[in-house]
């Protein structure tokens, strides 16, 4: 197969492509390389690829509909779709560009999706489409018309968005809803990647509230597994399927976890909670197991171990 990754020199993206070159496909990355952190760190993301005849670079803004059109691969068999502005807290700053990459962008690579007539669009999705939604595990039939932040909102926008093409034109969309991934390369803003650094330099870490959020921590090989067992699946058009651990974990008992990885305390900094966070994440893969065949097979202590053996040998400590 042919496969496109947009967002494909980012966290999931690059992992992603090499899995897929390693099982003999051609892929082909559309990336912007936007500044949101270092660009310099997609670019060695890619350090493996570069080179490879089975893979290709094209670096351009999925918002710029004109040069999309004018550099679009031909013959593509699947879109995977990862590219999109990420985080809760700034999205509710910048809402308008939010809007602008997540859903106009969407909708670019859906009206491509149809000229082409490309058979499968694979949809990174969030597990911050449930808001705050009290019933716990959360299944893909639960209510998710009441998000709580611009993030949120735009990836409910393109699912709803998919629905349509795939009604309209017959175009299977399958939406992942991932659930806190984490591992290698994980960009440098999340809490995992954060705490790891401050901890090893002996920085404060902020904490907003008390500790007592939970979060479906999903390692990055098993939501890698979960796109490429969708990649395979040919059942049904249109699908929502969650992407998780379906095993949830404190920030207080992360935290523990991390400090017992790295053998030193953590020095915490509270400060109030944010607005837009979730108190609980957790997912019911049921779903994935029946479509898929999906299974999270990374214990957090195992991951983060695997982070911290990335992380060490990434910055020569």
């Amino acid at each position: 197969m042919h496969i496109l990754i947009t967002g494909g020199a980012g966290f999931i993206g690059s992992h992603l492509a090499e899995k897929l070159i390693h099982e003999k496909h051609q892929v082909t990355i559309i990336d912007n390389f936007d500044p949101f952190y270092d660009p310099l760190i997609k670019r060695k993301n890619l350090q493996s690829l570069i080179g490879n005849p089975d893979f290709n670079l094209l670096e351009v803004d999925i918002c710029d509909n004109e040069k999309l059109n004018q550099w679009f691969p031909k013959e593509i068999d699947a879109i995977v779709h990862l590219a999109a502005k990420a985080g809760v807290r700034p999205s509710i700053s910048d809402p308008i560009s939010y809007q602008e990459t997540n859903v106009v962008g969407t909708q670019n690579l859906l009206e491509l999706t149809r000229k082409n007539e490309i058979k499968t669009f694979i949809f990174g999705s969030s597990s911050s489409v449930y808001g705050v939604n009290k019933k716990v595990p959360w299944k893909e039939s639960d209510r998710v018309l009441e998000p709580i932040s611009p993030y949120a909102s735009t990836k409910v926008s393109s699912e709803l968005l998919g629905h349509v093409y795939s009604h309209l034109y017959g175009i299977q969309f399958l939406a992942l809803r991932f659930f806190t991934v984490y591992g290698p390369r994980q960009r440098p803003d999340l809490a995992i990647h954060k705490f790891f650094r401050m901890i090893l330099n002996d920085e404060a870490l902020t904490v907003y509230g008390d500790g007592s959020t939970y979060r479906d921590y999903t390692y990055v090989d098993d939501i890698v597994q979960g796109i490429c067992q969708a990649l395979r699946y040919k059942e049904t058009n249109y699908e929502v399927i969650n992407i998780g651990n379906s095993s949830t974990i404190s920030l207080a008992d992360l935290i523990s976890e991390i400090e017992m990885v790295v053998g030193k305390k953590a020095i915490v900094k509270r400060l109030p909670e944010q607005p837009g966070d979730v108190p609980k994440t957790y997912a019911d893969i049921t779903k994935a197991k029946e479509l898929l065949d999906y299974e999270a097979s990374t214990t957090i202590r195992q991951g983060l171990q695997n982070f911290y053996k990335w992380y060490m040998n990434a910055n020569q400590l």
